[in-house]
């Protein structure tokens, strides 16, 4: 059990995040080893966020001093938060990616993996994002594969209609000479 001390501490590092945030994304760290909580925090840490594992009655504090009526306890499991200041679209994808692939490659049980993206809330907004919304966003492409299949959409007719050209151009260039 913390001590008064360490649970102000916990409290002060949670403040500290909370102030440079956006975006939180509520995960279940339940019976996910402490080697892939590494590499969760690594992965968030290069994405420019933070994962703080803090109890659910101290977020639950943090979040009313805050001014935000969110009630933590709603959920079951332990909840790890991840603390970004960018947009959900930027974060959401490496938590997912990190859910998705927990236990290998080969992992079977990918659905219950990603049960474990609780939530997340908007910061800005002050709006409960859905856990669905949530993978949802996580499973779109980067910004340059959009942007790259956009093009690729816009082109496509244009590229059609120069290669009908240049068809009908070669038959009536073939058909007159013969």
């Amino acid at each position: 059990m913390k001590t008064k001390a360490q649970k102000q501490e916990e409290l002060k590092k949670g403040n500290e995040l909370f102030e440079k945030s956006g975006v939180l994304v509520l995960t279940d760290f339940t019976k996910v080893p402490a080697e892939d909580l590494r590499r969760l925090r690594k992965e968030l840490k290069q994405a420019g966020a933070n994962f703080l594992v803090i109890k659910k009655r101290l977020l639950g504090v943090l979040l009313k001093e805050k001014g935000i009526d969110f009630n933590v306890k709603q959920f079951a499991s332990s909840v790890g938060t991840v603390f970004s200041s960018k947009g959900l679209e930027e974060i959401s994808a490496p938590i997912f990616k990190f859910f998705s692939t927990l236990g290998g490659p080969e992992n079977k049980d990918k659905d219950s993996s990603i049960k474990k993206i609780l939530g997340g809330y908007d910061l800005k907004n002050k709006s409960f994002i859905e856990a669905k919304q949530v993978v949802m966003i996580g499973q779109l492409p980067s910004r340059e594969v959009l942007l790259g299949q956009l093009f690729g959409m816009l082109a496509s007719p244009i590229r059609s209609f120069l290669y009908l050209l240049k068809e009908k151009a070669s038959a009536q260039g073939g058909s007159a000479s013969g």
